[in-house]
């Protein structure tokens, strides 16, 4: 097994915060390995280190020879002002220094011929140098191919007009892509990858999936998304309490093997327990009895030899819950006829939708279809350019921000920046949102401005869960969290009351919240009647990401469409007719709730009459009383019944998928 990189008893200190200490890691070729730990516990710094671009406080970093390290990082800073397509195809190793090496030569060789070439000597010479280099492009050419890059950034989701783009034209997202196909077209033998689907959507990360499980060199992965890190990793390194710790298999895995480590441990520590106990009541009884005082003896040295049992520790993880919300409008927000244009660009095209009280929908899409600017629209952050959307006053809109650190307040402290927006809630209910989020003392007092960014993220996480509102609209909402936040954030919505719309590329996230699906696509919003899995399908089968390494047979792929096709239509016409049968029977069932509520007020006035002695003394207003009691509670009763069969019949129609 080749070893490619090696990090021996390192130890790495940043801002007076030990995050490394002795930590050695070997890297073979075929490694694929998911870094896990909450954040500011050092994988991104581990990543910096192997990168090179931090040296660490004690112990080496080393690399095998010709061993190429490739680097994502989180966020980058500047970019260069080339041409899309030339800047992936020239990152290509050597390929530059090559083109350059060979003008050289051709200028040197066209100086010699000018010069009626003399030197016959040199003119051979020059030519065999133009050959070799020759000879070294087309070699090169060969395993980094035009073909290649081009393949590459289509399955990132670039087209064939953004090629001849300047990159400084791009949104920083699509910079963030062209810089990751660089790195997939130069394949390095250590890839290093810091949250690389942050900026990709449903489409590209479905790609980009396929590419690095065939990926045969090493790689190396921080990812929030539970079902992308499944599918990439062979070996997990997490950041522990007690240390950094190695385990071979995927994620799940992992926290199978913690799980069961963490059992044998509290059985050894309860077994050697027993054992201390029963040697310390030996030596207590026996100590002083001459008889028995050297049996008791050796006890005492064998408790001073007994090993200890070190439990895992506990560390710190975020759990909070979304508070309870107003019930808010049957339609919290609708949308008739909406357009939006920026410029000469039509983004959305007479869309019209409705959303339903407790909906979670999910919207994907390709980036820039639109997502944001529709999230954006029904949040009230830009206006529409024509249409209209409609939010009754019982619906109490909140919006989560994909840039949410852009809204806070850097010169505020975590405190002042969630009190600001709090609705003057008091500071013990503050803290406590905080304290859930992992900001203890010192952390609240921290200026927003020296914040990570995935503590930013929390603070924004916090300002929501203060005053949550009841239809809530969320925009990429697990970039910068950890894989445990992301997670907590997870069951904490899944537990919402309110109505969710959230864009997002973490499959694992959608497919544990999402009851719909709104695609955005080609100027249209579709309610798209399959799942997830379906979508993912579809774009395949439209070219919104190219077709993998896996062969699809044509015959089969048509049969696919036609019967993915099929069902769209199936499923259209059972919505319709569903519809058509639930209508009547929520009239009728809110007409029995009436009639049952006003034959209940009856019958209480009556009684309420009854138990006066006046009127039961009054035989003919008595008997009448009675009557109309005994009226009123057999219509009662068979209001009941048909109320009751009313709702049988609507639950036990399908669902609208």
């Amino acid at each position: 097994m080749t070893t490619l990189a090696s990090v021996d008893k390192a130890t790495l200190a940043l801002g007076g915060d030990v995050l490394l200490e002795g930590l050695s890691l070997q890297i073979h070729e075929g490694d694929h390995i998911g870094l896990v730990g909450p954040n500011g516990s050092g994988k991104s710094s581990l990543l910096r280190m192997l990168a090179g671009m931090i040296e660490p406080d004690a112990g080496v970093v080393r690399l095998a020879p010709r061993t190429r390290v490739g680097f994502l990082p989180q966020e980058i800073e500047s970019f260069p002002d080339q041409a899309l397509f030339r800047f992936v195809h020239d990152s290509a190793p050597r390929r530059v220094e090559l083109r350059e090496a060979l003008e050289r030569k051709e200028h040197d060789l066209s100086s010699l011929q000018s010069r009626g070439g003399e030197n016959q000597e040199d003119l051979v010479s020059a030519a065999n140098e133009i050959a070799e280099l020759h000879e070294q492009v087309a070699s090169l050419d060969a395993r980094f191919s035009a073909h290649d890059a081009s393949r590459i950034l289509h399955g990132l989701g670039f087209s064939q007009d953004d090629h001849p783009r300047p990159i400084s034209e791009l949104s920083g997202g699509w910079k963030m892509r062209a810089v990751l196909a660089a790195l997939l077209y130069q394949r390095p033998n250590v890839l290093l990858l810091d949250e690389p689907t942050n900026h990709l959507d449903m489409p590209s990360v479905a790609w980009f999936s396929t590419f690095l499980r065939e990926y045969g060199q090493a790689l190396i992965l921080v990812s929030h998304d539970r079902e992308f890190l499944n599918e990439q990793v062979n070996r997990v390194v997490s950041f522990e309490p007690e240390g950094v710790r190695t385990y071979r298999g995927d994620y799940e895995q992992y926290l199978l093997q913690r799980e069961e480590e963490r059992h044998v441990l509290e059985n050894r520590a309860r077994n050697l327990e027993r054992e201390k106990a029963h040697l310390e009541e030996f030596v207590r009884r026996f100590r002083a009895k001459a008889r028995r005082a050297s049996q008791a003896q050796s006890r005492v040295k064998k408790l001073e030899k007994m090993e200890s049992v070190e439990l895992h520790g506990s560390a710190r993880r975020a759990h909070f819950a979304f508070p309870p919300t107003e019930r808010g409008a049957r339609i919290p927000l609708r949308v008739d006829d909406l357009s939006k244009s920026f410029g000469e660009r039509l983004v959305l095209d007479r869309v019209s939708l409705s959303v339903e009280r407790g909906d979670r929908i999910a919207i994907v899409g390709p980036n820039g279809a639109g997502k944001t600017t529709l999230l954006r629209i029904l949040a009230g952050e830009i206006e529409a350019s024509a249409g209209r959307v409609h939010a009754p006053g019982q619906s109490d809109v909140r919006y989560f921000a994909q840039h949410h650190a852009d809204a806070l307040g850097l010169d505020r402290t975590v405190l002042e920046e969630v009190a600001y927006s709090s609705g003057g809630a008091e500071n013990q209910t503050l803290r406590g949102v905080l304290g859930a989020l992992l900001f203890d003392e010192l952390g609240v007092a921290k200026r927003v401005s020296v914040l990570s960014g995935g503590e930013r993220a929390r603070v924004a996480l916090a300002k929501l869960l203060i005053r949550p509102g009841n239809v809530l609209l969320m925009d990429e909402p697990t970039n910068h969290l950890d894989l445990e936040t992301t997670e907590a954030l997870t069951d904490a919505l899944s537990t919402y009351d309110g109505t969710l719309l959230f864009v997002s590329h973490n499959r694992a996230f959608i497919r544990r919240l999402a009851t719909r699906l709104w695609v955005v696509h080609g100027g249209g919003v579709e309610s798209y009647g399959g799942t997830l899995d379906d979508y993912l399908w579809s774009c395949r089968d439209r070219d919104v990401v190219p077709a993998t390494e896996v062969e699809i047979r044509p015959e089969a792929a048509k049969k696919t469409r036609r019967a993915r096709k099929e069902e769209r239509r199936r499923a259209a016409e059972e919505r319709i007719e569903r519809n058509r049968r639930v209508k009547p029977l929520e009239k009728r069932i809110t007409e029995l709730e009436e009639t049952i509520a006003a034959l209940e007020s009856t019958i209480a006035e009556h009684n309420v009459d009854l138990s006066r002695p006046e009127v039961y003394d009054d035989p003919a207003r008595r008997d009448s009383l009675l009557r109309n009691v005994t009226e009123a509670q057999a219509a009662l009763e068979q209001a009941f019944e048909e109320w009751t069969k009313a709702q049988q019949t609507l639950e036990e129609l399908p669902d609208a998928d």
